[in-house]
């Protein structure tokens, strides 16, 4: 299979759910990146302490809700009360914590592809590798496209393989190890998911000539975007909504 049947998502991805136009990882946020035109978002999902999967990018609550502590110690009905959304801007004092079947039936009814990229807590990589896919495989089982599933963690991307096998897997780095391939082979990635800066025409081809697909974050500049797709970038994640509608 050719990196280029290994991408059959839109080529802009909108990072955590708006990138800047809204609070990270809320249902805002996914809707104003499909009412701005985007067709796939990027997420991060986690464990509460009870085993529901929803979105948070930190481990710890006080950045981005009015929340403080580790995420995984609070049981899902607490986090769901949360306030995710005002310490972006008051405007969103509405918004809460979603699910990850929350997000689903948003994506499914605006059409949307999900990246879904497994955000482990520590010590909980193959419990939320095993339960995100197991969730994602039933929510997005009528989907025209799959949900890729990134993770840094490749014990996650390992879980999340042997409970949804037919769902693509995508290897996030944010450096470039010599070890890329064998990593990448380890847990069966069709997509490397790698820092823009870290990218050259040299590493996409040869990305490239091992069959993967090339994904690049977080590009928020027109030329480093135009830059990357010439080179044969295939899927862009970004913060800038209106760069990804140019």
């Amino acid at each position: 299979m050719t990196a280029a049947q290994n991408w059959p998502w839109p080529r802009w991805i909108a990072h955590r759910g708006g990138g800047y136009a809204a609070p990270e990882n809320t249902l805002s946020g996914i809707l104003l990146a499909a009412f701005s035109g985007l067709k796939m978002v990027e997420f991060d999902v986690k464990l509460s302490q009870d085993g529901i999967p929803f979105l948070l990018h930190d481990d710890t609550l006080d950045r981005t809700t009015n929340g403080t502590g580790k995420a995984a110690d609070m049981p899902w009905k607490a986090l769901s009360q949360l306030d995710a959304g005002s310490a972006f801007d008051p405007r969103f004092d509405e918004d809460t914590l979603p699910s990850l079947a929350e997000v689903a039936t948003v994506l499914r009814d605006h059409g949307l592809a999900a990246n879904v990229e497994i955000k482990p807590c520590l010590g909980r990589e193959a419990e939320t590798g095993h339960i995100v896919a197991t969730a994602c495989a039933q929510h997005f089982a009528r989907t025209a496209l799959p949900p890729l599933l990134s993770s840094f963690s490749e014990a996650a991307l390992l879980a999340a393989q042997a409970a949804a096998p037919t769902l693509p897997r995508g290897l996030l780095l944010a450096d470039w190890p010599d070890d890329w391939l064998a990593r990448a082979q380890r847990v069966g990635a069709t997509v490397l998911n790698v820092a823009h800066d870290h990218l050259t025409p040299e590493r996409i081809a040869a990305i490239h000539a091992a069959g993967l697909a090339v994904m690049a974050w977080t590009v928020n500049d027109a030329a480093t975007a135009q830059a990357l797709l010439a080179a044969g970038v295939a899927g862009l994640c970004t913060d800038d909504l209106d760069l990804a509608r140019g």
